[in-house]
């Protein structure tokens, strides 16, 4: 449902797909948090904005302090992929419905609209925490930050 050809590099051999979903001012209008303008903030923090999905191509993924393997049955695969799905926006024929923008931040992802609004009680590391619990997986009860996510992936 993301194709290769809605990024830059248009390349077809990636391994991997990073899906994250956010408030669509900070992935379109703040290209590093220095440029970040409080007219951005406020709007994403209290509702008045209107979310998508991040969407990054990858060969490889390295595990590290922000980044955790974790193993999926096939049923929560795709409880997974269900979750994701339900997220995006989707045009009349079903499909994502992609952001053509220049804001992105590197050759090989894209933007697509989403459903729901981010705020300071639903950020994005919210409906991260979200996802791992419709996966099964082990999950804060709510956090708004990663900490939350990292603190049961040692």
């Amino acid at each position: 449902e993301i194709p290769f050809e809605n990024t830059r590099s248009k390349r077809t051999d990636f391994k991997y797909l990073s899906i994250g979903w956010g408030d669509k001012g900070f992935y379109l209008d703040t290209p590093t948090w220095a440029e970040l303008k409080p007219s951005t903030a406020v709007k994403a923090a209290f509702w008045m904005s209107e979310s998508a999905m991040h969407c990054t191509f990858y060969e490889s993924m390295t595990e590290g302090e922000d980044c955790k393997k974790i193993t999926l049955t096939q049923q929560q695969y795709l409880d997974l992929i269900g979750f994701i799905r339900d997220k995006f926006d989707r045009n009349p024929t079903g499909k994502p419905i992609l952001i053509k923008t220049d804001a992105v931040y590197g050759n090989n992802d894209a933007f697509y609209d989403a459903r729901g609004r981010y705020s300071f009680l639903y950020t994005c590391n919210t409906w991260t925490n979200n996802g791992l619990k419709a996966a099964g997986q082990k999950a804060a009860l709510w956090t708004p930050s990663d900490r939350g996510i990292f603190q049961h992936y040692q």
